[in-house]
Order: C-alpha cells, then structure tokens, then sequence
C-alpha cells in the first residue's frame, strides 16, 4: 500500500492543467466591477480609464484562455473578441433582469440596491457571463464562474441553461437550474425550486434532462420540477412545495392541499386549476 505522500504526489503528477481558481475569482470580480461601479474598487470617472480598463479585461481573458488551449476549440482571438462583442448585449440584458427584479419585490427601494446586496443578480450576471463563454465551445472555466455565485449565494445555475430575458430569483437560497433547462422571457422563481432531471445515469449525459420552463411562468418557493419531457406552459403559477414530473398546459395554476385539516394529516392531493376552473 502507497503512503499518504506517494498518493498526494500521484495526485499532482497527474492533475489534468487548468487555470486557478483564484485566477477565475479575479478575473470575474475584474469584470463585476467593469460593468457594475457598485462592485468597483473604484469608480472608472474617465472615458480613457473606462477603454483602458476594457482592453486589460481583454488581456486577461486572452491569457487564460492561451494558457489552457485544452479547454477550448477555437482560436484564443476568436472566443475572445466574440466574448468581449456580445458583451454589449449581455451588459443590456443583465440590467433588464434587474428591471424585472426591482418590478417584481415591493421591498426593493432602488436597483443599486439589488445590484448590491440580492443574491439573485449576483447568481444571474455569472451565470449570463459564464454561458457566454460555454456557447463558444470553452469548458471548465464556465463551471468555475457560476461556482464563485454558487459559493457566495446558495443558487447553482448551469452555465449550459438556456435562459431567457428579464429573468427574475427572489431571495435565491437553495435554487438548483439544471444543464439542459430552457427556461422562457418574464420568469420568476423563488428560494429552494429545483429545475432537475430524473435521471443521473451518465448515458443520458448528452439527452435534455431538465425541464422547460415558457414565458410568463412564477414557480414559488420549494417546488420541485423534473424531466427533459415536462414543460411547464406560459402564464402558469406553480406553488409552494409542488413536486411535476409532468407537463401543464398554459394558464395553469398548480398547488398541493391536504385532504385533512388535522394536526396528523399528511396526506395531499395534488390540483391543476385552468382558465379558473378546477
């Protein structure tokens, strides 16, 4: 049997490369604060500064991305300037989310607020700038960007879910969003949903495993959805605690209620209400 150091030397000997978290960390908190004075070291007060400030963010990315030609397939000029073009409309799109989440909390006294202090921007704008990266073929360093959300906030995004505009987490804690999820414009969800899939086996790695979730829906603390086959419809409201493994046509509501209203009651039925009608 291998003492402890001989395994621990096994172990860095053969570690596949790749940048350091640390590295990533830096890199993205660079960035936060690039597009979002509220998370600057310091404000950028000159147009020089802010284009200084954009062509350094540039170097660094291209740095990282030279320095692990494993983890991607293109060019490292390529996926940078693409990176850095769609930038623009991901800086616009960022600042619609928190539009919606500003609209859509009544406790929300200004939007510096949000970009400060509500979990839910912080887990958005990794994830939204991480999903940029993982559309252009570049592995691990997506997984690396939402993990520092991860960390910090308690919401785990997959940076390969699809996810439409003005996209709304309210509190966040505990909200899991599968790789697969596609997930509609005008959506809400709140702390604990889980938009997952039914299976883990490892040949369904490839298949859509995690729901689809279409315009307009608000999915409501601690409901669980499951399955590559289950949408949920436009304009539905899904409630606390609810468990789908199934579609629902749009305009529904779905919630649990027990059966008896008792101390030892634990049995619940599931109800599906539609256009208002049970």
């Amino acid at each position: 049997m291998k003492d402890l150091t001989s395994k621990i030397y096994e172990a860095h000997k053969h570690c596949p490369k790749g940048p350091s978290t640390k590295l990533i960390h830096t890199f993205f908190e660079d960035l936060l604060g690039f597009m979002f004075p509220e998370y600057a070291n310091r404000p950028l007060n000159d147009l020089h500064q802010v284009r200084d400030q954009y062509e350094v963010l540039k170097r660094s990315l291209f740095e990282i991305l030279e320095n692990n030609p494993q983890l991607h397939r293109f060019s490292v000029n390529y996926i940078t300037d693409r990176f850095f073009d769609e930038l623009n409309e991901v800086y616009d799109t960022i600042h619609e989310d928190v539009e919606a989440m500003f609209c859509g909390d009544p406790a929300a006294r200004s939007k510096t607020e949000i970009i400060r202090s509500y979990p839910g921007f912080l887990a958005i704008a990794a994830y939204r700038i991480a999903h940029m990266l993982h559309s252009e073929g570049v592995s691990l360093i997506p997984r690396m960007l939402t993990e520092i959300a991860h960390t910090r906030t308690g919401i785990d995004i997959h940076p390969g879910a699809k996810i439409g505009r003005r996209f709304c987490i309210d509190h966040g804690t505990g909200v899991v969003i599968g790789e697969t999820t596609v997930i509609g414009n005008d959506v809400k969800v709140y702390q604990g949903v889980t938009l997952g899939a039914l299976s883990v086996d490892k040949a369904d790695a490839d298949a859509k495993r995690h729901p689809t979730i279409e315009d307009q829906v608000v999915i409501y603390a601690g409901a669980t959805i499951l399955g590559g086959n289950t949408t949920i419809g436009t304009r539905s409201i899904i409630g606390g605690n609810v468990w789908l493994t199934r579609s629902i046509p749009a305009d529904s509501k779905i919630y649990y209620q027990s059966k008896m209203y008792n101390a030892n009651a634990d049995t619940t039925d599931l109800y599906i209400l539609k256009s208002g009608s049970i």
